[in-house]
Parts: C-alpha cells; structure tokens; sequence
C-alpha cells in the first residue's frame, strides 16, 4: 500500500501507467485501492459530524410572518419550496407532486425543525456520497472514453485512471480534514493540477489539444456531478 500511496503522490498518473503496462504485482489493484481509500476518507467525515454534534448549538429560530424559501438553481432550472404562512405545510414550484408530498410530510412541523436538524441532514448527505460515486466514477471515465476516443483504448483503461484519480481527490479530501489552516484552499489548487498531470501522463497529446479536452471532460463530468449532488440532497432532505 505505501508504495502505491508513493507512487499515487509522487507522480501524476504514473500508477495508471504502470497498471496499463502490466507491472501490477507491487502496486495495490486500482478498485481496491479506491474503495480502501475512499470508505476509509467518509468514515473519518462521518465521524467528524459526530463528534460536531456533540456540542451544544442554540437553537434557530424564524419569523411567523416570514418564513423562509429555499431555492435551488441547476443548468437554469429553478427548484423552490417554502413555508406557508400559517404553517400548515409548504409550497413547491418545479417539483413533482410526489416529491412535494414527501416534502410537506417531512417538513411539516415548521421551518425550526428543518434548521434544528440540519446536522442530520448532513450526516445523511455524506451517506449518499458513497453509491452516488458508483454513478459518477463510471461517468467520469465515460466522458475518458469519450474525449480520447482516437487514442483506441477499451473503457476498462479509462475506468482504470478513473479510479486512481478519484482515489486522490478522496485522500485529498481526508487531508481538508486535519485540524491545519489553508488546507481547503490548498486542495482546490492541488486536485486540478494533479488531475491535469495525470491525464498528461496517461493520454499524452499537444498542451492545446490537452487543455480543450480536459475542459470539455471537465465540463461533462460537472454537469453529471451536479445532477448527482442535487439526487442526493434531495435524498437527505426527505430521508
């Protein structure tokens, strides 16, 4: 394991390469490594939000005679549900009826409830991260698959890197979790950078035709992650 974390670190996409050249006996396989990290990375969040329950937080409170609309906006789509006035359930537009009925029934002892759990709300959105990745990570080399459609290799190849960059972005992500200033901002520089070494590595290519098809995976794989998000919060807010 600690050569491939080496390996992972050191060298943007080199662990893909190796794997594709068939020197696989000294490295840990790309599925194993993915899930070995990522279960280890949410299980540390989930017990960060328990441990952050644990405090004492006061509770919040809104005004009768304005309660509180949430709205959520994708691809230019617009989502709205809010509070009747007189707190007999709520209003949705953009939502089908169902899902809206759900809502009511969910939210119906008013918009303090809603705020007063919003750490479980949180613990079952991080729950929700774990299968939506069996849709985004596929996706993701999906969209590979795509973008390098001339470079003749099988969607299981893409797969592969699919799985060894998804495994940084988790041990990323369990990095943010340190108690250390400017670590978060210090992901969001080092993810992007490592991504585009990789997929220089692995798929080669001039740095213009690089640069367009990174942005066009990453363009797609946006709009699948959103989409996916958006189901999943959906998701906790009904659970």
């Amino acid at each position: 394991m600690w050569r491939t974390l080496a390996l992972m670190f050191r060298r943007p996409g080199e662990l893909t390469r190796q794997y594709l050249r068939g020197r696989r006996k000294h490295y840990v396989l790309p599925l194993r490594l993915y899930l070995t990290i990522s279960v280890l990375v949410l299980l540390a969040v989930r017990m960060s939000n328990l441990l952050d329950a644990g405090q004492p937080q006061p509770a919040v409170q809104f005004d009768k005679d304005d309660p509180p609309k949430f709205e959520l906006n994708v691809g230019g789509a617009s989502v709205q549900f809010a509070f009747k006035p007189d707190g007999t359930g709520v209003e949705c537009h953009n939502l089908p009826a169902l899902v809206c009925k759900r809502l009511e029934q969910r939210l119906g002892t008013g918009p303090e409830a809603l705020a007063n759990d919003a750490r479980g709300l949180k613990a079952r959105l991080v729950d929700a991260i774990g299968p939506s990745m069996f849709v985004l990570l596929p996706g993701f080399a999906a969209w590979l698959a795509l973008a390098y459609r001339n470079r003749r290799l099988r969607y299981t190849e893409h797969l592969v890197f699919a799985l060894h960059v998804h495994a940084f972005w988790f041990a990323m992500l369990g990095i943010t979790l340190l108690p250390l200033g400017g670590l978060q901002g210090l992901a969001w520089v080092v993810v992007p950078v490592y991504t585009w070494l990789a997929m220089r590595r692995v798929y080669g290519g001039r740095w213009w035709t690089q640069a367009l098809r990174s942005g066009l995976v990453a363009t797609l794989y946006g709009v699948t992650m959103i989409a996916a998000l958006v189901v999943a919060a959906l998701w906790a807010l009904l659970a």
